[in-house]
């Protein structure tokens, strides 16, 4: 609108800012290869997805977040793309994937997919011609160094251990991967590189797709140096994310790729993307070259900053209540956040943040709440709204994450035990989160009527979608109500647009906020462990909006909680 500041509209003569239509969405992730199997071959597929589209629908959600469904060896669970045009087989069609973005879209549901542009797999034609003709059109398309010697370039370690070089056979020539050897680093110095990568975007968004979820982004700029650094580890290498996290110049690159591709389709984009405090404006401000990003900082609390497993790291209520105020007043001040509990790289938040103990419907929907009302787009991980927890393998060679086998062997070279090291990967694994979906009680949890990719949880007959159905009193019927109350309750402008303000308690066990829209606020209280605690009430807050709990009478300004019970109060017209 002509005169208005931007991100700005006039209505009845008051000036409002405008609500992009992400920030009112709820986001639910499928890892498709263990969503819904259709056609019985023990793998998840588009199709499978297709038919559960009405059980999405009722959980009130309204955008779909995809990992890689794109052509791939499947090195690291897709992530390793041979061809960003087509579908790999093992997940359907093309036509499966039009047919996706069209139902879902007739649901008023939006998709996005996964976008990795820091690698491609290294059966990726441009690799491929690389290799072939090393000074031709594709050998600058990826990062390439010859040494005399026949050593590495110089001894950074990869993301999933070991060098980040790999020798091309016959040759002292290496290539770059951050990640593992059959994921080559591009190299985003190179313009016609990030043509053909603005093609590729452009290709999916015409198609109807309302974004993506961005990976391993802040990696593109790469500070080139060689030689041998001071290790940081018994195994004579140096962690790679110094010389190539979120250097120096990786804003032209992102500026670049949002203008060219996401801000034209007005499209949703949230980045895994670790950023530092000073970068944020940059990053999620009001030209930001992202929607919202992804903050690691309180799912990552139980490892530490190298994002070793086998030293883990043991934190209280209190710290992690205070990683999360953090981490909501500082993406308050300069954008938009995505929130979130567990993804397909994360163990189960319920075995990450609850005592094994205490594992049950009330420590469940406490964590529920405890993000569902924070300020940002909230990403629910399948199967998160059913309460579903981590499985334990009988031996390392039942787990399939490339990532848990390396931290196995980097734990064996550090000196922890066989023993030690396996219980610390049951633990953390990704392929925690990363077992079927439990649809029923039957036969692989209703995900397959074949032998499963991946050994569905043991407590299916016990967790599952068909025997929380229509049960209020489950953790299903409590996230569907949650969600409810985000997207169609008159609090729900509250819990989008209100502003976070912590509330602290004498309790540290006890995690409260705020969230404030003028004169109306909702107080959101949560008893974060196994006894009970207690709580003031400010004047004013006299309606109880939702509870895990039987709703019980505020005494004196005082609120006695029952273990991990959560509660939300209102104050306001």
């Amino acid at each position: 609108m002509k005169g208005l500041p931007r991100g700005s509209e006039r209505i009845e003569g008051v000036l409002m800012e405008r609500v992009e239509w992400w920030k009112r969405a709820v986001v639910y992730q499928i890892y498709p290869k263990s969503f819904q199997d259709s056609n019985g071959d023990g793998i998840g597929d588009l199709r499978g997805i297709i038919q559960r589209l009405d059980y999405i629908k009722r959980l009130g959600v309204n955008v779909i977040w995809l990992c890689p469904v794109y052509c791939s060896p499947m090195d690291d669970g897709g992530y390793d793309i041979s061809d960003y045009y087509h579908i790999d087989p093992m997940f359907g069609t093309d036509e499966d994937m039009e047919e996706l973005i069209g139902k879902a879209g007739e649901k008023g549901i939006k998709i996005l997919m996964d976008l990795v542009v820091n690698h491609t797999s290294d059966e990726h034609e441009w690799f491929q011609r690389a290799l072939k003709e090393p000074d031709g059109r594709y050998g600058n398309f990826y990062i390439f160094k010859e040494t005399e010697d026949g050593n590495p370039p110089n001894n950074w370690r990869s993301y999933f251990g070991g060098s980040a070089w790999t020798r091309i056979e016959g040759t002292n020539r290496f290539y770059l991967h951050a990640f593992s050897e059959k994921q080559p680093d591009l190299n985003w110095e190179n313009g016609e590189l990030r043509e053909e990568i603005y093609r590729m975007v452009n290709y999916w968004l015409d198609k109807g797709l309302g974004g993506f979820r961005i990976d391993a982004i802040c990696n593109i700029k790469k500070r080139m140096e060689y030689g041998v650094f001071q290790p940081d580890g018994e195994d004579g290498l140096r962690y790679i994310g110094d010389w190539i996290l979120n250097q120096p110049g990786i804003e032209v690159f992102l500026r670049e790729l949002s203008e060219r591709t996401f801000k034209p389709h007005d499209s949703m984009t949230v980045a895994e993307a670790d950023v530092p405090e000073k970068l944020l404006d940059q990053f999620i401000g009001r030209d930001g070259f992202f929607s919202m990003v992804f903050d690691f900082s309180y799912t990552d609390i139980d490892v530490p900053d190298t994002g070793e497993w086998f030293h883990p790291r043991r934190f209280t209520v209190e710290e992690l209540r205070d990683s999360l105020f953090r981490s909501q007043k500082m993406v308050q001040e300069r954008g938009w956040g995505a929130v979130y509990l567990e993804n397909h790289d994360q163990n189960r938040s319920v075995n990450k943040y609850i005592p094994d103990g205490d594992i049950h419907f009330y420590s469940k929907t406490m964590l529920a709440s405890l993000f569902m009302f924070l300020r940002g787009t909230p990403f629910i991980y399948q199967g998160q709204e059913l309460g579903m927890e981590n499985i334990r393998m009988d031996s390392l060679e039942q787990y399939d994450d490339i990532a848990t086998k390396g931290q196995y062997e980097r734990a064996l070279k550090f000196g922890i035990s066989p023993e030690e090291a396996f219980e610390i990967v049951v633990k953390r694994s990704r392929d925690n989160s990363r077992t079927p979906m439990q649809w029923n009680g039957g036969k692989n949890g209703g995900f397959s009527s074949g032998r499963a990719w991946l050994r569905v949880n043991d407590n299916f007959k016990r967790i599952n979608a068909e025997e929380q159905e229509g049960c209020e009193q489950s953790v299903l019927g409590f996230y569907r109500k949650l969600i409810w109350l985000r997207m169609n309750s008159r609090y729900g402008s509250v819990i989008v647009e209100g502003k976070f303000v912590p509330y602290y308690t004498e309790d540290v066990c006890v995690i409260a906020y705020l969230r404030i829209l003028g004169e109306r606020e909702l107080l959101v209280i949560h008893n974060f462990q196994s006894k009970n605690g207690r709580i003031r009430i400010p004047e004013g807050f006299v309606k109880r909006v939702v509870g895990n709990r039987e709703e019980t009478d505020v005494r004196d300004r005082m609120y006695d909680l029952r273990p991990y019970e959560c509660v939300v109060f209102y104050k306001g017209d």
